[in-house]
């Protein structure tokens, strides 16, 4: 099976192209240009190392949250877009769960943490097991990062961009009980989405465009316009060369 997953979740932007188990093309952008000036030509240009055109693929995978309100709404009215256009299949993958499943061969439990502002973090917490699958045993949330410390109990290895905040935090409450991934994989990628959207593809969870939404765990403060014009995008369109 080959797909196409899009992370928007975060600062930090990611594309990848997977067949099977082979990472075909995979890139990642931190940049201070907004997902929706970015996303396109990142997609554009996984495609072309990839040497393939948009109806070439089985599926498409999209992390749905929790994460930034905007960024959620982009990289999913993209995916949208591709798999309307396609009539494929969509995976909406937890952006916790893309974090968690990085370490899913270790022996510690695994607690994702994003840093949600407002004093409250996204978090969910997973222990692995010997057929490198995480259970979660907490489901996604956001709470306060002092209330979250209570209800966890170490040893634990915490990821994301949650630490880079709260770090100190964690490390007064649990002192040499707890473990940090390394910096660079505090970011979701998106063939790790793409490996659990091949996954939910193949066992049925997949959902139809139309049904995809974004999972904010709390309200957003404001309405977010999706920030994605097809009409005016050569992505969908037989003018673009990739197409």
């Amino acid at each position: 099976m080959r797909i196409l997953a899009v992370d928007t979740s975060g600062r930090t932007g990611s594309v990848a192209i997977l067949e099977d188990r082979t990472l075909l093309a995979e890139v990642s952008t931190t940049a201070e240009q907004t997902h929706a000036k970015r996303l396109m030509s990142a997609i554009v240009a996984t495609l072309e190392m990839a040497d393939l055109a948009v109806e070439k693929f089985d599926g498409f995978a999209v992390t749905t949250g929790p994460g930034s309100f905007t960024g959620l709404r982009i990289g999913i009215s993209t995916v949208k877009g591709l798999a309307a256009a396609t009539d494929k299949p969509v995976a909406g993958v937890s952006t916790l769960d893309a974090l968690a499943y990085q370490f899913c061969s270790q022996a510690y439990r695994v607690c994702p943490i994003i840093d949600a502002r407002k004093g409250q973090v996204y978090t969910a917490l997973y222990e692995c097991d010997t057929r490198m699958h995480p259970k979660k045993l907490v489901e996604d949330c956001a709470v306060e990062p002092e209330q979250w410390m209570k209800r966890i109990e170490p040893p634990c290895l915490f990821v994301g961009d949650g630490t880079a905040v709260y770090g100190e935090l964690i490390r007064e409450t649990f002192g040499q009980r707890v473990h940090f991934a390394a910096p660079y994989l505090n970011a979701v990628r998106a063939s790790v989405v793409a490996t659990l959207g091949i996954k939910q593809i193949l066992e049925g969870a997949a959902v139809d465009a139309a049904g995809l939404e974004p999972r904010y765990i709390r309200k957003p403060d404001v309405r977010v316009k999706a920030a994605v014009d097809f009409s005016e995008s050569k992505l969908l369109t037989k003018k673009a060369r990739w197409i």
